[in-house]
Order: C-alpha cells, then sequence, then structure tokens
C-alpha cells in the first residue's frame, strides 16, 4: 500500500483529573481546614503539518487517538498534574473536516502549523476552594470536565508548484524523471503512476520547485471513472500546469486528447483553466521534422504556450527547465506569469 490522500479519524481529549475533598490533620490542631487540591486539565488532541509526510498511510493503520485524562487532586493542597497531549503529525496540504457535517475546520499548509482538534477537560476544584467565613470545612468537590470528542476526516492535497497532467501513457514518468530528482515506476501500459509521484527541479538562479506527476486522467474522471476522479484535488494548489500531450497520433486523436484532459479540468473545477499552462509536445523523436511542425502549428492555435521536446532522449528538457525557472521567478516576484521570450 503506497499513496493515501482520505481518510477518516476518531479523536478524544483527556477528560480533566477530579477535585480532591482533603482536610488537614495536624497535631494539635483538631479541626484543619479545607486542602483538597484542584484536578489537572486533560490533554489536547492536536494535529501539526510536517513537510516529510508524503501520504496518510499512517491513518490506514490506526484511526483512533486518545490523550490522557489530568490526575486528580490530592490533600495538602496538591493540584492534579495534566494530561500529556496526543500529537498527531500530518502531511502539508493536509484539509481537516468535521467527520459529520463535511464544515473545513482547518487547512495546514506551512511546516508546523498547528490545530487542536480536540480540548482537554478542565480539571475539577477542590475543596479548599469552596471555604468561606460560613463554611469553613466544605467537602464539595467538582469532578473534572469530558474532553472533547469527534469524528474528524482528513484529505491531502499535495502541495506543489507545478503539475503534470495528461493522458495515461503520455509520458509523464518518463518527463518527471528527467527534470527533477525523482525515479517513478515507468512502462508502456496505460495508469502505470497509481500514486502521485513527487520530484524537486533545482534551477541555478531561483528557489527549487516540486513537481506532482498526476495519474493519468480519463474521459469521465470527474465523475470519479478511472484514477483521475481521487487524484484531481492535488493540482488545485499548483501554480502552472505541464500538460504533456503525445504528438506521435494521428492529428485528430492529438486533439481529441487535448480536449480530453481540458473537459475534465473545467468539469472539475473550471478555475483550473486560469492556471498557467505549458501543452508540452511530448513524443517528438517519433515524427520527421515536417510532421513535427504541422502538429506544433495545430497545438499553438488552441492559445497556449507549446514547447516540443522528447522525454525519452532528453530533447527540449533543458528548454523546460529554464522556462519553468523563469515564470516562477517571475510568480514568486509578483510580476505575472509572462514567459520570457
Amino acid at each position: 500500500m503506497g499513496f493515501v490522500d482520505e481518510s477518516k479519524f476518531w479523536v478524544k481529549a483527556g477528560d480533566g483529573g477530579n477535585g480532591c475533598v482533603s482536610f488537614r490533620r495536624e497535631k494539635f490542631v483538631p479541626k484543619g481546614g479545607p486542602n483538597g487540591g484542584d484536578g489537572g486539565k486533560g490533554g489536547n488532541v492536536i494535529l501539526v503539518a510536517d513537510s516529510q509526510l508524503r501520504s496518510l498511510i499512517d491513518f490506514k493503520y490506526r484511526s483512533h487517538f486518545k490523550a490522557e485524562r489530568g490526575v486528580n487532586g490530592q490533600g495538602s493542597d496538591r493540584h492534579g498534574k495534566g494530561g500529556k497531549d496526543c500529537v498527531i503529525r500530518v502531511p502539508l496540504g493536509s484539509i481537516i473536516k468535521d467527520g459529520e457535517t463535511g464544515v473545513v475546520l482547518a487547512d495546514l499548509t506551512v511546516a508546523e502549523q498547528t490545530f487542536v482538534a480536540a480540548k482537554g477537560g478542565k480539571g475539577g476544584l477542590g475543596n479548599s476552594r469552596f471555604a468561606s467565613s460560613t463554611n469553613r470545612a466544605p467537602r464539595k468537590a467538582t469532578p473534572g470536565q469530558e474532553g472533547e470528542e469527534r469524528w474528524l476526516r482528513i484529505e491531502l492535497k499535495l502541495l506543489a508548484d507545478v503539475g503534470l497532467i495528461g493522458l495515461p501513457n503520455a509520458g509523464k514518468s518518463t518527463l518527471l524523471s528527467k527534470v527533477s530528482a525523482a525515479n517513478p515506476k515507468i512502462a508502456s501500459y496505460p495508469f502505470t503512476t497509481l500514486d502521485p509521484q513527487l520530484g524537486v527541479l533545482h534551477f541555478p538562479f531561483t528557489e527549487s520547485c516540486i513537481i506532482a506527476d498526476i495519474p493519468g486522467l480519463i474521459e469521465g474522471a470527474h465523475q470519479g471513472v478511472g484514477l483521475g476522479h481521487q487524484f484531481l484535488r492535488h493540482i488545485e494548489r499548483t501554480s502552472i500546469l505541464l500538460h504533456v500531450i503525445d504528438i506521435s497520433v494521428d492529428a485528430e486523436q492529438m486533439l481529441a486528447d487535448y480536449s480530453t484532459i481540458r473537459d475534465e479540468l473545467s468539469a472539475y473545477n473550471e478555475e483550473l483553466l486560469s492556471r498557467k499552462q505549458i501543452v508540452v509536445a511530448n513524443k517528438v523523436d517519433l515524427l520527421t521534422a515536417e510532421e513535427r511542425i504541422a502538429k506544433i502549428d495545430l497545438l499553438a492555435q488552441q492559445n497556449e504556450t507549446v514547447l516540443s521536446l522528447s522525454a525519452e532522449t532528453g530533447e527540449g528538457i533543458e528548454e523546460l527547465k529554464s522556462m519553468l525557472g523563469d515564470l516562477l521567478e517571475n510568480q514568486r516576484a509578483g510580476v505575472g506569469d509572462d514567459i520570457p521570450g
């Protein structure tokens, strides 16, 4: 079992410790005053965003999380110790929802960002708290409050700068392995990439970026057909989409492939079409020079930035890296999304 991007889990914060009823028992003081201590606070359940985690695989093996209860108060005004928090580390990009209503409670996008998923109960009060001028020997103490408990749903949206999209066998995995420090499984049959693959692309003059290879989409993906539906959410956070197209097929099929992906993006979230998109015309090594020019012209008519390359031979890879570096540098500087010519 590899990548997991959705799960449901139960959290229970610690109950507060009970307050104590106790009286001083000192020599020559037959009627000592109250000295019962307060109970300790129950521990919280806390989620922490961890930049080292990449999936929710741990939630497949553990779905219940419970913090410690507070210790009861004791005599001699000794307060109970607070319960230990239960800390759950989750990947960056985790969205936390109420398990019953589906309401979004937290979106953890910054390393070490925290969310208190369940608050521990307050400790009860000891009888020393209830002493007064009219009641010097109270026999009253309060129990600790119960800690919060609830079911939560966690969903993961990968935090990547660039998303690789395209039909199965378009060559996305090969491209990812060539432009970044990633070694995804590569084979010549559909749905090789069952899990999103992440790669890091390093630039000489700007901050490196993360590229996500999203499993091949097919027609109807937004409705749950094939593997695409469960992974479409992972391109929602990307600022650049690399639409990889196999241009070794006939022209009619190539344009149909292009339209299929565009339609799936629009049906899932129309806003995705407004992202900066580079059409990567892949497998040019399988075409003659005349065929290559004709097909790239067809794609250019779709009003997109088109770059031809061969992920297999490496032709055009450096040009793509340079284009991405310039584009990301401009975006980070707030210049816009135009690619320098």
